[in-house]
């Protein structure tokens, strides 16, 4: 399914394949040879997504751009099902794995992996060839790789990142910040309201 967002349209190159269950909303380049599956969500939320050649977005991956964020996805890169990535760079030839996540603002080198469950933070810098490993946490620039056990000092790390603030514009010691977050992105999110349906 295709959409009409914001006054953009999808273009797809005639040589890619969309599986007609997926999404397509918006501001959405897809490159030659690309493949995007069953249930795979593409919504560009006032900023592109790019998808250059060869890529495959497996099933019920979701992608997401906004304003202060878009995604550009180089070329021969595979997202594995149900794998998130919202506002970020990739390079080519990085494999994200199956349930992986990948936050705004962060940037994965040429030929990297993020394995099964693996979560790249925001504004993350992976070096090219960087490897992720299963259910690990990447955090910060350069990145620094965790094992999940070790919370405290990932949220040593995290917490300068400050992702109310970043994404949402929000100060973390906003005493209504549940409040403010939902009210906000609801109304953006809201604008899909008026969204064209093209196929």
């Amino acid at each position: 399914m295709q959409f009409e967002h914001l006054g953009a349209q999808p273009r797809i190159h005639p040589g890619a394949v969309v599986a007609p269950t997926a999404v397509i909303s918006g501001d959405v380049t897809i490159g030659a040879g690309c493949q995007v599956l069953h249930g795979a969500v593409l919504t560009a939320e006032g900023g592109p997504i790019t998808l250059g050649e060869h890529v495959i977005v497996m099933e019920n991956a979701l992608i997401r751009a906004s304003a202060a964020n878009p995604v550009h996805i180089g070329s021969h890169v595979l997202v594995g099902p149900t794998a998130s990535l919202s506002g970020a760079t990739v390079g080519d030839e990085v494999f994200l794995a199956t349930g992986t996540r990948v936050f705004n603002g962060a940037r994965i080198g040429e030929r990297s992996e993020v394995r099964i469950g693996a979560i790249v933070h925001l504004r993350t810098v992976l070096l090219p060839e960087s490897v992720v490993p299963i259910g690990w946490i990447a955090v910060g620039d350069p990145a620094q790789v965790f094992s999940p056990d070790r919370h405290d000092e990932i949220w040593a790390l995290q917490k300068d990142l400050d992702f109310p603030g970043y994404v949402f514009g929000l100060d973390r010691d906003t005493p209504d910040l549940m409040i403010q977050l939902t009210e906000r992105y609801g109304a953006a999110l809201a604008r899909h309201a008026r969204d064209v349906r093209l196929d």
